[in-house]
């Protein structure tokens, strides 16, 4: 009773802001894809927007899990390496072993889920600082990805899905191509987009509607309190953690089948795309808040603003200076809300 009462108070005082930054993030969206729409003739046009669709996808999905750890006020630098493990793990269970391609997916998911999980015991168990808890598993996860691709070849190289050619169609098909081919021929928004959509609604349901996403926002509201409720956090803690491993291994499934590949060196920076995304969408590092069409919002004006950037022909290296700076304004305007909540 009183971790509800905790989450409803928690809930009301940061309404106000919360909506507020999910407005100020979604005009910033707006904003952004008019000005490049006005800069370049070409930017505006379906196939780019649908490049855009489907470059947010892999990058929104790991969102989705980043964003409930970092409610709890917790970090999980491991997203991308393990995605790239599940990624392996499925090319493994697909190619090399031939088994079904739904094996092979839910291998892939588990071994996220596995991850996860692990990483959530040595935080809640062992009360190692979820930085380094994860940075290690970062590590691991890489480390297991260069290994286990060396299992056909002894040497490390992608693992191909050449033999199973319907593993691409999962995120590269359309199951709308039947009602645009008659109206738009060249138009077609691939299955990776409708999976990023679904994956938000069942995320956006968990922390809405479950008693898991009422006690992820407790925890990070209060963790003491909510311990002192009654509740065992670490149990709950490790659930969150496992939930982002199950987000972490479906995005390694679909750039898997995106790519039509396993690639074992993949994987190294998407982490910190993932937590742009979440806290530019208004998710709180200091834990409590958070929203997941905050989160979709963010990864689009990534992705946008990527695309946009490679466009005008600006250099990798300055992308990366306009998205670390628009990172430390989104975590200002964070503190700045705060203090005046």
């Amino acid at each position: 009773m009183a971790v509800a009462e905790t989450t409803i108070t928690t809930k009301r005082s940061v309404f106000q802001s919360s909506a507020a930054q999910k407005l100020l993030a979604f005009a910033a969206l707006i904003v952004i894809f008019l000005v490049f729409s006005f800069l370049s003739p070409y930017f505006a046009t379906p196939e780019n927007i649908v490049g855009i669709l489907l470059a947010t996808a892999v990058n929104g999905v790991l969102a989705l899990g980043a964003t409930f750890i970092i409610i709890t006020a917790g970090i999980d630098l491991s997203v991308g390496t393990v995605m790239t493990l599940s990624a392996v793990m499925t090319g493994l269970a697909v190619s090399i072993y031939h088994l079904p391609v739904p094996v092979g997916i839910m291998i892939g998911i588990l071994t996220g889920t596995t991850a996860g999980l692990i990483n959530g015991v040595v935080i809640a168990r062992m009360r190692i600082p979820p930085f380094i808890a994860t940075l290690g598993m970062m590590m691991i996860a890489r480390g297991l990805a260069l290994v286990l691709s060396t299992i056909e070849t002894g040497t490390v190289k992608p693992i191909y899905f050449n033999n199973t050619p319907g593993f691409r169609l999962i995120t590269m098909s359309s199951v709308l191509d039947p009602l645009l081919k008659p109206i738009a021929p060249n138009f077609s928004i691939p299955n990776a987009v409708f999976i990023l959509f679904l994956a938000a609604l069942v995320a956006a349901f968990i922390l809405g509607k479950t008693v898991l996403g009422r006690y992820t926002v407790a925890i990070g509201s209060n963790e003491e309190a909510t311990r002192l409720s009654g509740v065992n956090v670490a149990n709950w803690k490790t659930a969150v953690y496992a939930l982002g491993g199950v987000f972490s291994g479906l995005a390694g499934v679909m750039i898997a089948s995106r790519l039509n590949s396993a690639q074992p060196a993949l994987g190294v920076g998407y982490e910190l795309d993932a937590i742009a995304a979440v806290v530019i969408g208004g998710t709180s590092l200091s834990g409590g808040e958070g929203t997941i069409l905050g989160t979709i919002i963010g990864a689009f004006i990534i992705s946008t603003l990527t695309n946009g950037l490679r466009i005008m022909n600006v250099p990798q290296e300055w992308q990366f200076v306009v998205t670390g700076v628009i990172v430390i304004l989104a975590v200002y305007l964070d503190i700045l809300r705060r203090r005046r909540s």
